[in-house]
C-alpha cells in the first residue's frame, strides 16, 4: 500500500488515505516520491474549475521528482535506484507531434494528475507510462526538490521564452503576476538579458521578483498597470507574460505592449472566465502585436535548461519558499484561493 491525498469532492480537503500500491506497465516505472510540488493547476483542478478531474479518488500531483523502485520488461533506459523527473504531459512517443519533437502536444497525451487513467503524484508512490519517452534523469547534483521546483512552473516559462518568442538583450519584458510561474518568467527573462518589469499586489512577491532578476516592479493595487510600464519601458514592453490567467492581467499584458510586441499566456483561466477573454482585437492588428500560448516543454529540450542551471544562470531552488508534508497540501491549495502563497510550496515528506 502507498499514501495518497485523494480528491473526492471540488473545493473540500484532500482525504489522506492508503491505496493500492503503485505497479508500473511493461513500458513504464514505479517511482517513490521524494518531492512534488503544489502548483496552481492542482489548484484549478481542486476547484473544480476543469470538470473533467474526476472526484472518485483520483490523485492530483504533477510535479514529481522521485526514485525508481520498479521497472517494467520493456523500459530500457531506467533502472531501480534511478533518480528521475517527470515533465507533466505524458505522451504516446509515436504519433506526428512526439516524432517532431512536440511531444507536449501529443495526439494521445495524458496530463499527468488530470487526466482519469493518470494519477499524479500527491502520494508516496506513483507510476509513468513509456517511461523512456516521458521521464528525464535528474543530472548529477541536481536535487529532487529543485527539479520539483522546475515542475510545469519554470519548464513551461522557460519553454515560453526561449522557444516561443524572440527575448533579445535588452529587451523589456512585463510579467503580470509574481506566483511560481511569474517568478520563474523573471528569473528565466533576466538570464536571457531582458530588462524585466514584475507587477503584482503583494509587495512580499515583488521583493523576491526584485531578488531572482526584475529590473523594476509595479504594485497593481495603486496605478494604472499598463500606464506604469510604458513609462518605466519609455514606450511599451516588447514582451510580455500573463502569469496569473484572469481577465485583468490578460488585458493589462496586451495592452503595455509596444507595436509588434508578443504577448505570451501562460496563466490558467478560472470558472469566472472560464476560458474566454475579451481582447482588443483591433488594436492588436494595427500594431502587429502576437498572441502566443504555452503549454510545458517536450522532454527532449529539458538538457537545455539543465545546461543553464549547472552553469549558475538559472536557480529554480532559489523560488522554492517552503516544504511541506503531504497532509499540508489541502492547506496550501486552500491558501491559493487568496493568492496568499509566496514562491513556490514542494511537498517533501510522504
Amino acid at each position: 500500500m502507498r499514501t495518497a491525498a485523494v480528491l473526492t469532492e471540488y473545493d473540500t480537503p484532500l482525504d489522506l488515505r492508503d491505496v493500492e500500491e503503485a505497479t508500473p506497465s511493461p513500458t513504464g516505472i514505479a517511482v517513490e516520491t521524494d518531492a512534488c510540488g503544489i502548483c496552481r493547476s492542482d489548484w484549478h483542478a481542486w476547484k473544480g474549475h476543469w470538470p473533467s478531474v474526476p472526484t472518485d479518488g483520483h490523485i492530483l500531483g504533477h510535479e514529481p521528482a522521485g526514485t525508481v523502485i520498479a521497472v517494467g520488461d520493456e523500459v530500457e533506459n531506467y533502472s531501480i535506484g534511478d533518480q528521475v523527473g517527470i515533465p507533466f504531459n505524458i505522451a504516446c512517443g509515436c504519433c506526428d507531434n512526439c516524432w517532431s519533437g512536440k511531444s507536449h502536444l501529443c495526439t494521445d497525451g495524458l496530463s499527468l494528475g488530470f487526466a482519469r487513467d493518470l494519477p499524479g503524484a500527491f502520494a508516496s508512490e506513483f507510476t509513468i507510462p513509456k517511461a523512456d519517452f516521458n521521464a528525464v534523469h535528474l543530472p548529477d547534483g541536481m536535487s529532487s526538490v529543485e527539479m520539483a521546483g522546475l515542475g510545469c512552473r519554470f519548464a513551461t516559462a522557460f519553454h515560453g521564452l526561449a522557444h516561443k518568442v524572440n527575448v533579445c538583450a535588452g529587451d523589456w519584458l512585463a510579467v503580470h503576476g509574481c506566483g511560481g510561474i511569474g517568478l520563474s518568467v523573471v528569473n528565466i527573462g533576466a538570464a536571457l538579458g531582458a530588462n524585466v518589469v514584475a507587477v503584482d499586489l503583494n509587495e512580499d512577491a515583488l521583493a523576491l521578483a526584485k531578488e531572482v532578476g526584475a529590473t523594476a516592479t509595479v504594485n497593481a493595487g495603486d496605478q494604472d498597470v499598463s500606464k506604469a510600464i510604458r513609462d518605466i519601458t519609455n514606450g511599451g514592453a516588447d514582451i510580455s507574460v500573463d502569469a496569473l490567467g484572469i481577465a485583468e492581467t490578460c488585458r493589462n499584458s496586451i495592452d503595455c505592449l509596444a507595436e509588434q510586441g508578443q504577448h505570451v499566456q501562460i496563466g490558467m483561466t478560472t470558472d469566472e472566465e472560464a476560458g474566454e477573454i475579451g481582447l482588443p482585437v483591433d488594436k492588436m492588428v494595427n500594431t502587429e502585436l502576437e498572441f502566443v500560448g504555452v503549454k510545458g516543454m517536450p522532454p527532449n529540450r529539458y538538457p537545455e535548461l539543465f545546461r543553464m542551471i549547472a552553469g549558475g544562470k538559472l536557480s529554480p531552488v532559489d523560488l522554492v519558499t517552503d516544504e511541506v508534508r503531504l497532509s499540508d497540501v489541502s492547506d496550501q491549495l486552500r491558501s491559493m484561493d487568496d493568492y496568499d502563497t509566496l514562491g513556490m510550496e514542494v511537498v517533501t515528506e510522504f
